[in-house]
This record gives structure tokens, sequence and C-alpha cells, in this order.
């Protein structure tokens, strides 16, 4: 095919360029599709026929070894089909795609289906292995792994193929990426995969361009084998130019080779007619007039390299090569560092014997239904919503999960770690009977419950991770590394992801919370000597007591004028109001109110009181009952500043935890089960033990299972992502566990696993609930005291208002209009204010009283004793007859001697003057004076 299609298009490129000064004249020979031939007819054309070029070789390994040849002769080398990425050199050119091109769009489609797992199946030769370390890379960037590689010399039998696919199906990966050279030995891969029953459900097979490409020419009884198969193949543009040509070649092709039938144009000779067309333009750039070799020192000897030519035109061809442009037969042509630039390819699937294209794949787009222009988009897709209908192996619509567990396989080699057997996570008990031992805890349960929910069946068998004379062989941290040496096939344990472990394993979703946590002893807040005052909070207190004080002012601003009780000293009247307003709290008041605004305020008051005192003594009555424990320390910090000692789990990572947050080496004491740890935190800091203990929360709460009475866990000091079961890196089990995780966990068994294992005393309070009820605040009571508040406002708008009323001629109408000013009304104001209002009933009481003494001490009628007396001309308003006392604590039995002692004196004294004895208001300046008003007869 190539040599025919490089014919046609010197042919073509020199009939379309008949002007042109130079030719090209092939010098043909056939390599024999060996790599000592393809050297040896390339040492002849270079030292014998000194070529100026050549096109070829065939393959990557005849390739190799010409390379060295043109290199040495400067002789450029043009291949269409050594598409190996190891090969290099300034005078190698590559017209066809690089294989590392392609493993780009085969990771694409690997993370489109989600498969975690794969396995190379590739040819033992240097074409084989080139592409293995881009095709690792481009895997791993889509979190696909190689556990495995698979290869397969050669020349190898049918044997030996089918001896390696067996082994391939004892494995529990099921996508397979076969790139071989040979047509002849990936035809009898895949019909020996057929007939073990591996082009079956649940098996994924993707070939390379290599063979891609030539699916086409592949025998109909092969192309049967590879049903379902995916493949990608070097996309080209079909153009009418193209179909043109194929056609010429079809016909040309089948004249000179009439015994071969079945044979398509391929990509591969596409890449050969533009490599000829480029060659020749570049030969017409540099010219032909002076191309010619160097010779060396002449020999007929053909394996003499020392007297091989030198090519004096190489440099400035290979030049002229890479400045070459122009639209080929398979797309635009350029060379950059002696390669074409990646193309695009095609997804194919092979369904009944047929290729079909299920999407295209750029550089710049990912995958595609249809192609498109680069500028249309700017996301690069690796949906599978993005590829057609795809008929997989076993004639199925299903896509394969890409793993599965073999049937005849061996048991899963699960490591458990060895425990001092009061773990309730792992136990490992030994029974003497049988001489076996039996695995249980609560993460074997878990996990039990887990594999049993899975869709399928997986035998495993637990192993404790244990030296011959039955003790530990390690830490946890040396059991998980015993998966990534491959000793276990998974850990299940109480294991926590952490992310140093995770660098050689995969964990599954945790089944527990997660975190390192403090615990700490508890002590008793009711022996607090101060527990009276919890009950209400500090904002209530400051309230209450502003209230109390506003209230007692209240009442005596309505009560100073008509109520002896709040008149006297200024000391008497502050120490009477504020005594009235907190004897409410107790309803001991002795002192009346008399004026109604009082009153009402009063009444308001009591309500208030009654509720806040009933509050209060029911939540201290609750403080006092309920148990109120509270942590003895609840900041790590203070543990750091005071030298306190702290506990931490044998071979635990919260030590490094410990020593990350600075705490020294003298404060950190290891325990080696929970006994221990209770023995520590009971002794205390001071007494050899630890003042607190850290350990993941799964730990803790078992901790407090047992001792909840003692101890109590505060707030998390790190945070984990709990335990997990571990299994290799790329492990396919790990995401259906982790689902079943999910389930198991969401559901009645976790339930009752955790009853079983974890729960030891059921009537453990709730740690993350106060067990003590919270202090009364102001949010509360707020609209009592905005009730009250208003009451007292009201009462006092109201009383000030019908004081300024009564009293209006004497504040606002001055007795002598020069000295008139708003000082001197307040000042006249205040002096009225701080008079009695002897208009009031309760003085008008006392006045009556004492004229009926009067008059039955000087024989005299009461009205006799009104027809006699006559009212005063003062400013406020005085009933005649009135007796006035001025706040002179005189006592009812005083008063009555006193009376007396006035009658007596009145008889023997001469009368005084009227005048004398009318004293005006605006005189009364002593508290202690008495004044009696007789009517002058």
């Amino acid at each position: 095919m190539g040599q025919s299609c490089i014919k046609m298009a010197l042919s073509d490129f020199y009939a379309s360029n008949s002007h042109y000064k130079t030719r090209l004249v092939l010098d043909t020979r056939d390599s024999k599709n060996d790599v000592v031939e393809a050297a040896v007819a390339a040492l002849y054309l270079i030292k014998n026929t000194e070529v100026q070029a050549i096109i070829g070789p065939q393959n990557s390994m005849q390739a190799n070894f010409v390379i060295d040849l043109g290199e040495k002769a400067q002789v450029p080398l043009i291949s269409f089909s050594a598409t190996s990425p190891s090969l290099r050199s300034e005078y190698f050119f590559r017209v066809a795609q690089n294989d590392s091109a392609q493993v780009k769009a085969i990771s694409a489609v690997v993370k489109a289906f989600g498969w975690k797992q794969v396995v190379p199946i590739y040819i033992d030769n240097e074409y084989g292995e080139g592409i293995i370390p881009f095709l690792i890379d481009a895997l791993q960037d889509v979190d696909a792994h190689v556990p495995y590689r698979s290869v397969i010399a050669p020349l190898a039998t049918d044997d030996k193929i089918s001896e390696e696919l067996y082994k391939l199906m004892t494995m529990q990966i099921r996508v397979f990426i076969v790139h071989m050279s040979q047509i002849n030995l990936s035809s009898r891969l895949f019909t020996k995969a057929k007939e073990i029953g591996m082009m079956s459900e649940g098996y994924v097979w993707i070939v390379t361009s290599e063979i891609a490409n030539y699916l086409s020419s592949i025998e109909p009884s092969v192309l049967d084998s590879m049903q379902g198969v995916l493949g990608v193949k070097t996309y080209f543009p079909k153009t009418k130019e193209l179909e043109n040509f194929a056609v010429r070649w079809k016909r040309t092709f089948q004249k000179e080779n009439p015994n071969i039938t079945n044979v398509d144009l391929n990509v591969f000779g596409l890449w050969a007619y533009d490599a000829a067309s480029a060659l020749a333009t570049a030969v017409e750039k540099v010219g032909g007039e002076n191309l010619g070799s160097k010779q060396m020192n002449a020999s007929s000897n053909l394996i003499d390299l020392e007297t091989i030519g030198v090519s004096e035109n190489g440099p400035e061809l290979c030049k002229a090569l890479l400045g070459v442009r122009f639209r080929g037969l398979s797309g635009e042509f350029s060379l950059l560092n002696g390669k074409i630039k990646s193309s695009t390819f095609q997804i194919i699937n092979v369904n009944d014997d047929i290729e079909r294209v299920v999407a295209f794949w750029t550089p710049e787009n990912g995958l595609r239904r249809k192609l498109m222009n680069s500028a249309n988009t700017n996301s690069y897709s690796t949906s599978k919503n993005d590829l057609r209908h795809i008929t997989w192996p076993g004639d199925i619509d299903l896509v394969p999960k890409g793993w599965e567990i073999p049937t005849s396989g061996k048991k899963l080699q699960i490591g458990v770690p060895l425990t001092d057997g009061s773990s309730k996570f792992v136990q490992v008990t030994h029974d003497h009977s049988t001489n076996t031992k039996q695995v249980s805890g609560y993460s074997i349960a878990v996990f039990d419950a887990v594999m049993e929910s899975l869709p399928y069946a997986i035998r495993y068998e637990f192993f404790p991770f244990e030296k011959p004379d039955g003790e530990s062989a390690g830490t946890l941290n040396d059991l998980v590394y015993q998966v990534y040496q491959g000793r276990f096939d998974a850990v299940v344990g109480d294991t926590t992801i952490i992310e140093n472990r995770s660098r050689y394993v995969d964990f599954t979703l945790p089944y527990t919370e997660s975190g390192v946590s403090m615990v700490v002893p508890l002590q008793d807040r009711r022996k607090n000597a101060w527990v009276f005052l919890k009950p209400l909070s500090l904002d209530l207190w400051i309230t209450s007591v502003c209230f109390f004080v506003l209230i007692g002012f209240v009442v005596w601003l309505l009560e100073h004028r008509v109520n002896e009780d709040f008149r006297g000293l200024p000391s008497h009247q502050i120490a009477t109001s504020i005594w009235y307003a907190f004897s409410t709290m107790v309803f001991a008041q002795r002192e009346i109110v008399i004026s109604n605004c009082a009153r009402f305020v009063v009444i308001i008051w009591v309500f208030v009181v009654l509720i806040l005192t009933q509050s209060y003594t029911a939540s201290l009555a609750s403080f006092l009952t309920v148990q109120q424990l509270q942590p003895t320390v609840s900041d790590v910090n203070q543990l750091i500043k005071n030298g306190e000692k702290v506990g931490y789990q044998k071979d635990s990572f919260v030590l490094d935890i410990l020593k990350q947050m600075k705490f020294k080496d003298f404060q950190l004491k290891q325990y080696n089960s929970m006994d221990e740890c209770d023995q520590l935190l009971s002794k205390g800091s001071a007494n050899g033990g630890i003042a607190a203990a850290f350990d993941e929360s799964p730990y803790i709460k078992l901790f407090l299972g047992k001792y909840c009475s003692k101890y109590i866990m505060v707030s998390s000091v790190f945070k984990t992502n709990g335990f997990g079961f571990v299994f290799p890196i790329g492990s396919p089990l790990v995401a259906d566990i982790s689902r079943q995780i999910l389930n198991v966990t969401e559901g009645e068994k976790m339930k009752e696993i955790e009853s079983a294992w974890l729960q030891e005393n059921t009537n453990c309070p709730d740690p993350n609930t106060p067990d003590f009820p919270p202090s009364l605040s102001v949010a509360s009571f707020w609209g009592l005291f905005l009730i009250a508040g208003v009451a007292s406002l009201l009462a006092l708008i109201f009383s000030v208002a019908m004081f300024l009323y009564k009293e209006r001629q004497h504040i606002f109408i001055p007795s002598n209009p020069e000295d008139d000013s708003i000082w001197r009304r307040i000042l006249q104001m205040f002096r009225i204010f701080d008079k009695k209002d002897l208009s009031s009933h309760m003085f008008r009481k006392k006045t009556m009283s004492f004229r009926d003494m009067e008059s039955s001490t000087h024989g005299i009628h009461a009205n006799d004793v009104s027809t006699r007396m006559t009212c005063s001309p003062t400013l406020t308003e005085i009933h005649s007859g009135s007796l006035e006392f001025h706040d002179s604590g005189m006592s009812f039995g005083e008063y009555s001697n006193f009376n007396t002692n006035v009658g007596q004196t009145s008889q023997l004294a001469p009368p005084v003057p009227s005048e004398q004895l009318i004293r005006n208001e605006n005189q009364d300046q002593g508290p202690r004076t008495s004044e009696i008003e007789h009517k002058s007869t």
C-alpha cells in the first residue's frame, strides 16, 4: 500500500508541477519485515546508491536501527508508519501520528465510564514498551491505575497466549488495552480470548490506533471474535479529492496485485502519499543541481561504516522539510519538531463485523458525538453521555463495571490488629478445642454486614496480625503497610483515615464518627457557695435591682405629700422608699400607701414580683436537686499553660497531635486500656495520674459508656475522618463497599451492631446535652418589666399633671412680678411639693380627731369651736381649727398630754391676738414645729 501511494503521489505532484526543475527517482529495497534486512537495505541505499532521502522504514523497530545510519550520513528519513514515541533524531521526520498522542483519548474513555483499574496487553519489543509510560501517566491523571502489565512475545505460540489470558481471568480487572504492531499477533489474541470466554459479558477491550487503523483489512473470522471491542482510530477528513484518489488507488493496486482482494485504503497510505509530496516540495526548494554526497575512503565492503558517505545537502533538506506547508489527503500537513501535530481521533465500536463511530476526540474538546470547531466550546468533555450507543462484548448494552470477583479465585486475606482483649472494636480469641483464632468485634460486625449487602458474593478470611508466639506483629501503621506490600488484601479494624496512610492504600468511607477529643473528670456544681445566684442571669439580676429602686422612687414621689411614712429626714425617706420596694419580695411592707396612683403601681409591681420570685424559687430548686456536673478542665491551652499531665492510647497517632499542640514530653503519659485510663484520671495530675485523656471519638464514647458518671467529653481538638476499611490503591472493591457502608450506617442494622457492642450503660445521660437548667434571663420577663414601667410612667404623669393643675396659681402666677423667672418657678414648685397636702383626706381625718379632743378638754362642743374659729389666709388651702404636726414624731399619747397642757395654759394665759396665732404657710421652715390656729373671739 505504501509503495503504490508513494508512486501515485510523485506522479500526481509532477503532473501538476511540470515546471519544477527537480525530479525524485525511487530506488526501492524490500526490508522483508525484518529489522536486519531493513538496516542492510538502508545502508546499501546510502552507501552505494547515494540517496538523498529515505521514505520509510516500515515500522518502529526497523526505524530504530535506520535512524542511526541516516544521522551518520546526514540523510533525512521520512517515516509514514513508525509511530513509537521513543524515536527521535534531527534527521528523522515522522509523518504518522505519534502513539503518545492517542493515550489522552484512551484515558478519556476510561474516565467516561469510571473504570479505576486497567491492564495493558502489549507486544514485547521497543514498540510495545514505547507507549506504556505515556499511557500510565494519562491513566493516573484520570484516577485509573495499572496494577499489572501483560507482555506477549512477538513469536508467542497460541498456548502461550492462552496461558497469559487464563492468568488475566483469575484477576479482578476486566478492562484491557491492546497495543500491538503485528496484525497477526493481535488477531490470534482475540481469537483465543473468544475461545476461553473473555469476549463475554463484563469484559472491556480497547485497541490502539495501530490495530484500529487496519480493521478494514482484518479477516472476517477474526473480526467476528472482536465484537464489542472499542478502538481509537486516526481521523482524516472525507474530501472529494480523497474519494477520487481512493478510487484510483484501488484500481491501480488491484492491477498491480491481482491476488490481493480484501484491502482498503487506510490512513497509512494517505500519510505515505503526503510524505512523498512533502519530500518533492522540499527537494525543489533546495535545488537538485548540487545534490550529492561527499565520499569518504572508498570501499566495496557494505558493512564498512567508516567509508559511508555524508550528504552535503542533508541539513538544508531537513530545514526545507520543516518549512513545508500544504493541505494533503490526510489533512493539513506541517512538521513541528520533526513530526506532524496531534490530530483528531475517532472512537469506534466493532459491532456486526463493522466498525461504527461512537465519538470523536480532540485535544481541545475531548469526547464529542459530532466533530466540532474548537471555537464553539470551551469545555473538555469526558462524559459518557457524549458517546453514542455502544454494544459491549457479549452483545449487551449495559456498561461493564470493569472488574469482577473471580468465582474460582482465592479468598480475600483480611488482616486484623491484635488487641489486648478489652477493645470492643476488634477481639481475637483462641479456640483451644479447634486450635483456631476467632475474630469478633464492632468493626468485624460492620464489615460482615457490608459484605453481606453487596450484590455479589466475596469469600474472605480474617488473619490476626501477630507473631508466631502470639504477640502483636506491630502497630496499625505496620499493618496498613502490609496491604501496600501485598501480604493482605485488606485490613479491617479501628483504622483511622489519615493522610500519611492514604499515600500507600485506599480507604473506604468511614463507618464511625470522626475527631480527636478530650475526656476529663466531672465536678458537681451544687457544691458551689454561690449557687443561689445561678437561677437568674446577670442581666436579669441587674434589671430586677434597677426596677426595685425605680418602684421605690415612684412610690415616694406619689406618697411624699400625703403620707407621713414617706416624710422626714432625707436619709429616712430614702431608706423607707428602698425598704418598701424590696420588702415587696416577701410581701412584708408595713407602710400603707394612700394615693390611688401609688396603689395602682404597687398592685402591678406586686404581680411582677410574685411571678419573679416563684420562677426564682422553682429554678433554684432545680439547681439544688438535679445533679449538675461540669468538666474540671474545658480548655486545652489551660492544660499546656499549667503543665498538667495528659494521657493518650498506646501506639496511637494522637501522640503526634499532642506534640504538635506544644505539649512537653514530661506531660505525656500513655495508657494501655480503659481501666488504666480510669485509674490515671482518678489520681489526677498532681498525684501521678493525668488531668485529661486524648483519644478518638469512638474510643471516648466507649469509655464514657463504662464511666459516664465520672467523666465527660469536651470539645473536639483535632479533626479526623473516622475509621475506615483498608484496601490496595485502585482496588475496585472500594467504591462498592463505600456505597454499602452508607446503606448499613443509615439503616437499622447499624443500630443493632452498636447496641450489641458499644452500649454498656444505658442509664448514662447524653454527653452532648446539658444536665442542668439554664439560668433565667430578661428575655423571659421583659414583658412584665414593660408593664410595670408603663404603669409607673402613667401614674407619674397623672400625679404630676394633677399637682400642677392644683397649684397652678402659686407656681405660674408670681406674687412679685418683678422677680418672675423660670428658675424661681421651679424652686417654688419644689417648695410646694415638699409640703404636706393638707387637703388630703389623711390630714383632714387627723385634724378632726384633734378638734374633737380639744373640745372635750375645754368642755366646748365641736360646733361651738367651729363657730369661734376662722380660716387663716394661707397660701395653701388650710381649714379652720386644723392642727398640723410637721414630722414632729409625736405619738398619740404625747399628743394628748400636749393637748391637756395647752388647755391648762390657755386658761391661765391671757388671750393672744389672732394675728400672732395665725401663721402663713410660707413661714413653715422647720420639720419639728407645731401650730394651733384659733379663731379670735
